[in-house]
């Protein structure tokens, strides 16, 4: 777009320099040559009416000799001037016989050296100023030595075509200069439209939207590209399904065997004061670890679902009645805290999603940040916000993102519970709801998520 404009300012700019050079030296040139022309024909009327010489010694263009005329008896130089037919001058004068004569103007007016150029026999022009308004002066010789007559002629008329001349010419150039934008703009969005649609559908493909595919195929371009990607979409997405599907499967064989040994544990534990001493404490961080395996394969269920291409179910929910709920029973104590305006706000959501993206906050600041401190359900943002506030020592910058990852964990979390898919687990949820989530400080110190989700009043 940029090269467009400049191309057409520049050769806009070529264009307009070379009119103005040749449109004004030919107004120019043309109201000199009319002003001489004028001048002249004055200065024959006045040597006519002065000394009647005959046609052959008036010095018009040519100069002749009327060295040996005399003045006509009873005629008078003024009179004479009065006669002269009226012309665009704005002064005339004329030097005879040694003396001035003048209708209008001053001699003062005119240059030394155009009066000594004139009076030397030579038809002269000069640019002048007179009471600040620009002229033409022009002295033609009377025939006979040291005899002249002059004119100014104004160049306001003149100034002023040339000075429309110039804001046209520039006026065009803008105008033209905006017109190749325009075209650049036009050319380069038509020329990058599919490489913008190509940033579009791989973004998404980037957001989890792996059915994501470019409709550019049949592009002369960009065919072979698109058919690439729309390739390496589909591979991408059969090896993300295939890898779900082994999640799941492994998951689901998992779930009997952890069931038994659950089970065992419980029953071990049931009996714990029978045991011996020296066994106790083994038996208690098998029995951790076994909860740990538990939550990983739950956890490893959900991914494989979401990853499998589980659409899920919408359906009106009232939020702050399951914000509350499932808040309060993951804590086991009551840690909702909901704001009037609130109340009577509802969404289109995954009953099941929104209530582990609850339950696993909770959870993570439970096991990895020294107890919840409180969730928050507000109107506001998107339409409501959700905020869970722990009593940890809050999230270094630089891990706010890294802890959405699968498997990933701040500098500052411990060992816990957890295995680090809860909060990958809260994120793609969050997302499936087009909703945000965040990390922020608590006033007061600890970590606070921010949830924001789009609601209506019910």
């Amino acid at each position: 777009m940029l090269a467009y404009g400049l191309l057409a300012l520049g050769l806009s700019a070529v264009l307009a320099i070379v009119t103005w050079s040749v449109v004004s030296d030919y107004l120019t040139q043309q109201r000199a040559e009319s002003a001489e022309s004028v001048t002249s024909d004055n200065a024959a009327a006045l040597r006519y009416g002065l000394f009647g010489a005959p046609q052959p010694c008036v010095p018009a263009r040519e100069r002749a000799d009327c060295s040996g005329l005399e003045l006509q008896p009873g005629v008078e130089v003024l009179q004479v001037l009065r006669t002269l037919p009226s012309t665009d001058a704005a002064a005339s004068m004329a030097y005879v016989g040694d003396k001035w004569y003048s209708l209008t103007g001053k001699p003062s007016d005119l240059p030394p050296d155009l009066i000594q150029n004139a009076l030397a026999g030579n038809i002269v022009q000069r640019r002048i100023e007179v009471s600040g308004q620009r002229a033409l002066a022009v002295g033609v010789p009377m025939g006979r030595p040291d005899e002249a007559y002059f004119e100014w002629h104004p160049l306001g008329a003149l100034d002023s075509t040339l000075l429309k001349l110039k804001l046209t010419l520039i006026a065009a150039a803008i105008a033209t200069a905006l017109v190749g934008l325009a075209v650049g703009r036009l050319a380069s969005t038509l020329a990058l439209r599919p490489l913008a649609e190509l940033t579009r559908v791989a973004d998404e493909v980037a957001r989890g939207k792996l059915d994501a595919r470019l409709l550019a195929e049949q592009d002369r371009d960009l065919g072979g590209l698109a058919r690439s990607f729309n390739q390496t979409a589909a591979a991408l997405e059969r090896r993300v399904a295939a890898d779900a599907r082994f999640a799941g499967d492994v998951s689901h064989e998992l779930r009997t065997p952890l069931m038994t040994m659950l089970n065992s544990m419980q029953l071990i534990q049931n009996h714990r004061a029978e045991l011996p001493a020296a066994v106790r404490e083994p038996v208690e961080l098998l029995g951790d670890d076994l909860d740990r395996f538990r939550r990983l394969v739950i956890d490893l269920l959900e991914i494989s679902r979401d990853d499998g291409g589980d659409r899920g179910s919408r359906e009106i929910v009232r939020i702050a009645d399951l914000v509350r709920a499932a808040a309060d029973a993951t804590a086991g104590r009551e840690v909702t805290t909901v704001e009037p305006e609130a109340e009577g706000l509802t969404l289109q959501a995954d009953k099941r999603r929104l209530e582990r993206v609850i339950a696993n906050l909770v959870e993570n600041a439970e096991d990895h940040a020294g107890g919840c401190k409180g969730v928050g359900v507000e109107a506001g943002g998107l339409g409501v916000i959700i905020t869970v506030d722990d009593a940890g020592p809050g999230i270094a910058a630089e891990d706010r993102t890294r802890i959405f990852e699968r498997f990933g964990r701040g500098e500052t979390s411990g060992r816990g519970r957890g295995v680090g898919l809860g909060l990958a687990i809260v994120a793609r949820h969050v997302q499936w709801h087009h909703g945000t989530i965040q990390v922020t400080t608590r006033p007061g110190g600890g970590a606070r998520f921010v949830v924001e989700l789009p609601a209506k009043t019910s």
